[in-house]
């Protein structure tokens, strides 16, 4: 089948030249966890070719409930591999470069932010998202982060907003913190995705109880989320990033 039928509905809303544009920018989405990995597939079902897609993670079993690559054929996988060869499935002559890596403070100059038309930031790291975005804000493409997307529920709750105008949400409030300690701010104003909603976990027995010995995503602190959640998180994200490309 053609690329052009692949593609037929969303060439109808968005016409030959908004679909053109889709076809040439090149975009890099930092993380393809809960949030990430649904961007990545809304950008290539509307037509996004080149895409690369940074995460040093393996797909873990606590991942399948909300990660787009995540099943229990996949677990042990490279994240960005996994989710390659799924969005090859989706649009066979797109150019989906891996990076099998964290962005750090000691690996930035690794990446040339300047060869991207758009940086997406879904990184849950607090220290290395602010690394990004730091140097994300200072380049010409456009950037788009999200903030925290555990411990909600309420999809009604999600909104879109300047970074300095995020209420509720305790990772942008760690952010611009630690930005204020260290002097060190970013280049320009952006958009973020986030929800006011916090939740508490409730489920500690429950945890308890379970076998996590396959389990390979074993971190110091964790906190529930949702894939209904993540997910439009990461659509959201997607759809600010394709808005732009298309009005331009």
């Amino acid at each position: 089948m053609e690329e052009k039928e692949i593609l037929n509905r969303a060439g109808l809303l968005l016409g030959t030249e908004g679909m053109r544009r889709l076809s040439e920018v090149r975009i890099i989405i930092f993380g393809v966890g809960g949030v990430g990995s649904w961007c990545a597939e809304s950008l290539v079902r509307t037509g996004v070719k080149h895409l690369t897609i940074v995460d040093s993670d393996d797909v873990s079993v606590s991942n399948i409930n909300r990660q787009l690559m995540a099943t229990t054929k996949t677990v042990g996988e490279s994240k960005v591999e996994a989710l390659r060869r799924h969005l090859l499935d989706i649009l066979p002559d797109a150019e989906i470069i891996t990076r099998h890596e964290n962005y750090t403070k000691e690996r930035e100059g690794e990446f040339n932010l300047e060869d991207y038309d758009v940086i997406i930031d879904a990184i849950d790291s607090l220290k290395d998202k602010a690394t990004l975005i730091e140097n994300a804000t200072r380049c010409s493409g456009r950037f788009y982060s999200s903030m925290g997307a555990a411990l909600k529920c309420d999809p009604t709750r999600v909104r879109v907003a300047e970074f300095w105008q995020v209420k509720g949400c305790p990772l942008a409030r760690a952010l611009r913190n630690r930005f204020k300690k260290s002097g060190i701010f970013p280049g320009r104003k952006f958009k973020c995705v986030y929800s006011e909603e916090l939740l508490s976990n409730e489920g500690q027995e429950w945890l308890d109880n379970v076998d996590n010995s396959h389990d390979q995503d074993r971190k110091a602190s964790i906190n529930g989320s949702l894939m209904h959640i993540t997910a439009i998180f990461g659509l959201m994200l997607a759809g600010l990033a394709i808005s732009e490309i298309v009005k331009r």
